[in-house]
Order: C-alpha cells, then structure tokens, then sequence
C-alpha cells in the first residue's frame, strides 16, 4: 500500500476563537475538508514542553520537558529524555523523506534535534538559520528592547532573577516580509518542496512562529485590520474577582496587568493582522501541494502549540490554564476527505492522541509507553469512552510557578501552585466558557471538584509528579473560602 505525504502545520501562541471568522480563508477552507476537534487541548501551555508532548505522545511529566531550557541552572528540565521516540524519528525510520521549516522547539536528550547526527532530517530552515539569513542581509530581526517588558523569575526554586518577556506592545516592521519570521520559514519549505526525494513518501513539518509576539509585524498586514473591524471578547481587560491572585507572580499577570482595555483593542487589531499573515503563508504551502498534483495524496493535520491570553482574564502570554491558553485548533484531513470534510467532534481530546493517531492510520508501531490514544475510531463514527486531558505548567525557563488542570466533560479544575500557597478554581466551560464565575466561591460543584481533584492527583502519582500533591489541599481550601 502506497503510503500518505504527511503535511504537519502548527502555529505559535494561535487563539482557538479567531479562527472561522474571515480572518483566515485558506484555514477555514482546510477546516471545510477536515475532521474538526472542537475540544483539543495541548498538554502545557509552553512551546518546548508542548512540543515534547505533541511529537511523542507522553505528558511533560513522561517526557522529561517540563519548561523552555533558556536558564542553564534549570535547562536539564526541558529536554525529552533520551530514548523516547518521536514523529520524526518514527517517519525517518520507516522511509518518509523527512523535511522542517521553521521554529524547532522539539529539545531532545540534551541538544536540539537539530544538532544529533543519527537522524537525516533535512532541516531547510531553523531559527538559527533565519538569524543567518538576517545578518547576510544586514538586516535586524523584528522585535527588540521596546517590544520586552521585565518580569521576575524563581531560579532552582529558591531565588528570584530578573528577566524579560515580549509584551503586547505594537509596531510596523520596516524591512518587509521577506525578511520576517515567517516570510523566510515559508520561502524555505516551498523551496524543499520543490527539491524533495519524490521516490518517498513526504513528511513536512511546518512550524511557524505566528501569531507569537513581537507584535512588530511588516506591511500590509501591520495595517491590514482597523479597530473597529473585531469586537473584544468579554473578559479581555477584566481581572476576576476569584481568578488566581497567584497569576500575579507568573509572567502571565506580571506582564498583562499593565494594559488598560482600550490598549488591547490595538494589541488585537495587529495581532489579527498577524493571524492573517499566518493564514496566507499556510496557502502558499497547500498551493504548492496542489500545484504539484499531491494535495488529496497528503495527511495535513493543523493545530498550534498552545494559545495566547491576549488580555483575557487580564493576563499576556499563555502559561495559565484558562481556555484562551490552553485550548487549542486541531485540524485533521486525510488524504481524499476519506472520512469525509467539515466534521465537528466534541469530544475532548489531547496532543497526546497526535503521534498513536498518525501512526494507527499509517500502520506504524508505537511505544507501548505512549499515554495517548488513537482518534480513528472517531473519523468513521465509531466512539470512544470519555476520557479527561491533564494540562500542566512547571514554569517558564525555570522551574517556579506551578499549575495543574484537568479538563473532563463540561467542567476544568485549574490548582495553582506558588511556595506553600495553592489556589482552586472551578468553571463550567459549556456555560461559561470564558471563565468569569469560579464555582467554587459560588458554593457550586463542591463534589465535582472533589472528583476531578481525585483524577487529578492519580494521574500526577501515575506519572511521577515532581508537585507534591495530598488529598487534604482542595479540602482545605474549602474550609478556608467556607468561613
């Protein structure tokens, strides 16, 4: 049986909710052939940890990547251990011409993939390589000092560092888009497209840095949108009365409390401008599949790494459990629309069901290690029993303020964690999915929490949780929001 291309595209830092609203035509187009899952969730709100989980199979916990490694003190806790397979290695190993464009966060048994010299991936375009290409040009790279904001971090769990985060600070980048982040990424990958082995089946791995800030982006998608052109979501600008006060020693609130509302309407104006951007260097990647004449050969699955609060809930960035952060798009078409395009599944699922997914439809073994599941069942309207998605979050680049989530059914319980205090909450995502009513300070769901408390903590014993967890935390926490 002749084997699919296998087309992989993520985005960075992609809101679930800006997709399906005009501002990505060749998205929604891609949607209309796909099976949609309207419930995904990445399992850490991070790049280097999110990645280790979406190219494996395995929770941060399993995988060993629990931050992004930029703090030498504490960068052993964000590389995948060795001996875990992943995508890559698995596509490689059974005769896929292995292509990558773009941001590569996937750190593995101590180095970047790109620097082990057992793999023949050909890596057409890295973030290294697009510094290079900027200095051969004399050109600066978007961004810059006015674009950061200081934030505070805990080394090795004992001391705070000074450090600093992009903000959500705007601005036109001069040079252009050939010479932007994704203008290169994509120049490259249809380069390699071009230039590939057509004697094997074709994996691309297309990993793009939009819509993630600097939100110093070129013309004319800096100018693209007006401010009157998207309403706010609800809860952007607003601080809730029984969110987690503990977000405000995370880069989440560190960054995002700064910003009044109005100022986010310009942030969301340049940041759609960036979606839009993203969707059009997604077109020309699908355009060249088709020019080609292999676009209904190809598996194309899309997703992001994660989210971006973008002011919701007050805060920047990801690195929280609200749904802005951690829910994310997931977008599987199989070669020929086989199991039929525009599907919607509300079940909830996981990155983790990437990896055991691809390799059940491609008939390739997996690790019995995975903690993922294969959704092919679902795509030919088969069930699957319901299962919850666990989230996490260690820290950013070091190993500080932490949180816990379990996402089952209708409900999430988010648990964060900073030095000895631990803060609960409890939404109901169907009836409030921007999360402005924490039940528990409603004297709601008491017992629901309990049984997602008991999920969770099972599954931080069962993967071997360095967060110290006991059966008395949410019970105390109760007692205390009680008097």
């Amino acid at each position: 049986m002749k084997q699919p291309h296998i087309i992989m595209i993520s985005a960075d830092q992609l809101r679930y909710d800006v997709l399906g609203k005009g501002f990505t035509p060749y998205l929604d187009a891609l949607a209309r052939e796909s099976i949609c899952f309207d419930n995904a969730y990445c399992t850490c709100p991070l790049c280097v940890p999110a990645r280790g989980s979406m190219f494996t199979g395995m929770c941060p916990n399993t995988t060993g990547s629990l931050i992004n490694p930029w703090e030498a003190t504490d960068a052993h806790a964000g590389y995948v251990k060795e001996g875990i397979d992943n995508l890559y290695t698995i596509l490689e190993r059974n005769g896929w011409d292995c292509l990558h464009s773009g941001k590569q966060h996937l750190f593995t048994a101590g180095k970047r993939l790109e620097n082990r010299s057992d793999l023949k991936i050909k890596w057409l375009s890295t973030e290294k390589t697009y510094r290079e290409y900027l200095k051969q040009n004399q050109v600066r790279i978007p961004g810059g000092p006015q674009f950061r904001s200081p934030v505070p971090e805990m080394l090795d769990r004992t001391h705070t560092i000074f450090t600093t985060c992009s903000n959500a600070d705007t601005g036109c980048y001069e040079p252009g888009g050939d010479y932007y982040f994704d203008g290169y990424f994509t120049a490259e990958a249809l380069k390699g497209l071009k230039e590939r082995d057509r004697s094997k089946p074709l994996f691309l791995s297309a990993m793009f840095l939009a819509p993630h800030p600097p939100f110093e982006i070129p013309e004319p998608w800096f100018s693209k949108y007006d401010l009157e052109d998207f309403e706010l979501p609800e809860n952007v600008g607003n601080w809730y009365p029984h969110q987690s006060p503990l977000q405000l020693y995370n880069v989440t609130g560190a960054l995002g409390t700064h910003y009044r509302k109005n100022e986010w309407r310009e942030s969301w104006r340049v940041y759609l401008g960036l979606v839009s951007y993203l969707d059009r260097c997604i077109g020309q990647i699908l355009g060249e599949l088709k020019a080609q004449g292999i676009y209904d050969d190809c598996l194309i699955l899309f997703t992001s790494d994660h989210g971006e609060m973008l002011g919701s809930h007050r805060l920047f960035q990801k690195m929280c459990m609200y749904q802005e952060s951690a829910k994310v798009p997931l977008y599987l078409r199989l070669p020929d629309c086989e199991a039929g395009g525009g599907r919607k599944i509300p079940d909830t699922v996981s990155h983790l069901d990437i990896l055991p997914t691809l390799c059940r439809y491609l008939g390739l073994k997996t690790n019995p290690a995975v903690e993922g599941r294969s959704l092919l069942p679902l795509f030919y309207g088969d069930t699957l029993p319901p299962r919850p998605a666990f989230i996490q979050y260690d820290g950013n680049s070091c190993l500080s303020a932490y949180q816990r989530c379990v996402v089952d059914g209708n409900y999430k319980l988010i648990m964060d964690v900073f030095q000895k205090e631990t803060f609960f909450e409890l939404y109901d995502i169907a009836e409030d999915p921007q999360e402005t009513v924490n039940l528990l300070f409603e004297h709601q769901g008491w017992e629901t929490a309990r049984r997602l408390y008991t999920l969770l903590t099972e599954h931080m014993r069962a993967t071997g949780d360095s967060l110290e967890c006991s059966d008395y935390q949410l019970e105390e926490f109760l007692q205390y929001i009680a008097k």
